[in-house]
Parts: structure tokens; C-alpha cells; sequence
């Protein structure tokens, strides 16, 4: 049996761990990179209720939970050719996603930002809020302040938002 791991915001620890902090977290970026490589919606038959996510380490399954989202976005990276990148859970380049400007979602309900994640994690990731705060000029709302926004300028373009996410943030579900 393996320990049972939660992640709080950007930080991984042991579920038992009693003091939760920056001391006690994993830091090594390369287990990081393993681990959420590895990562994958708990479809075991084990735990499912409890910890909806797994990275499984050869025998060894590590069972995951968190608030929201275990892809967390932290940030804004130029791959080898030019191509916007977002870099997700202290991977640095070793955990990225192509960026899709006309994908990201600003969550009404709680003014939180998605962006496609990797589907065998859920296909959703929240945006760190320091990177969305950065990003957060960028939105356009065309249905006024109180709506929700509808396009996103980025890179002298402007994008229509697709807000596909949303339904399946709403639902519950994972891709």
C-alpha cells in the first residue's frame, strides 16, 4: 500500500503530512515531472470517491486529491521554435501544453481561469491566480462587466472565446 498524496496550490504532499507548507512539500522537479506525467484519473475501482486522481509508480499507486484541479498552470514559457507554452505544476519545460488563448475560461461562478490540460489528468487546468492575474487585462467583455468574457487579446489578435470548458467544469466531469 502506498502513502496517499494531496496537492494544495502548486505544492504535492503526503496526505498524513500534519504541517502543510512550502518545508514539507516536494520540490524536486524531476519527481515533479515524473509524478504528473504519470498522472491519471482514478478509474482503479480503489478510492475513486476519496481521491479522483492517481499517478501510478511501477506497483505503487499514489492517490490524488486536491481543491479543484490537479493541473495547475504556472507559467508562460517560449518553446524552441517561438510557440507559447504553458508549464503546469513546477515542471518547468518538462511539463507543458501548447498554449490555445481561445481556450482559456474565466469561471463565473468563481472568476478562477482554465485551460486545456492533459486528458488522461481531466483535460482541465486551473491557471495559477498570479498568472491569471497577469493574463487578466487581456479578456474582453463585450456583454459588459458583469458577464463573463468573450474574447481575449493576445499577441496583436484578437480570439473569441470557445468557453468549451465550461460545461464540463460545471458538470463535474472530466474528458
Amino acid at each position: 500500500s502506498s502513502p496517499s498524496l494531496s496537492r494544495l496550490v502548486l505544492q504535492l504532499f503526503l496526505d498524513d503530512a500534519k504541517v502543510k507548507n512550502f518545508i514539507t512539500c516536494f520540490k524536486d522537479k524531476q519527481f515533479l515531472v515524473f509524478f504528473f506525467k504519470q498522472l491519471q484519473l482514478n478509474k482503479s475501482g480503489r478510492y475513486q470517491d476519496a481521491f479522483p486522481y492517481l499517478s501510478p509508480c511501477g506497483r505503487e499507486h499514489n492517490f490524488v486529491r486536491c481543491d479543484d484541479r490537479p493541473i495547475v498552470f504556472t507559467h508562460l514559457l517560449r518553446g524552441p521554435a517561438g510557440e507559447e507554452r504553458l508549464s503546469y505544476c513546477g515542471g518547468g519545460d518538462g511539463l507543458v501544453v501548447s498554449f490555445q488563448p481561445e481556450k482559456l475560461v474565466m469561471f463565473p461562478e468563481n472568476g478562477r481561469v482554465y485551460h486545456p490540460a492533459p486528458q488522461k489528468a481531466g483535460g482541465v487546468g486551473l491557471v495559477k491566480s498570479a498568472l491569471a492575474f497577469e493574463l487578466s487585462p487581456c479578456f474582453e467583455y463585450s456583454e459588459g462587466p458583469g458577464g463573463p468574457p468573450t474574447h481575449f487579446r493576445w499577441q496583436g489578435q484578437r480570439y473569441t472565446l470557445t468557453n468549451e470548458l465550461v460545461q464540463l467544469i460545471r458538470s463535474g466531469r472530466e474528458a
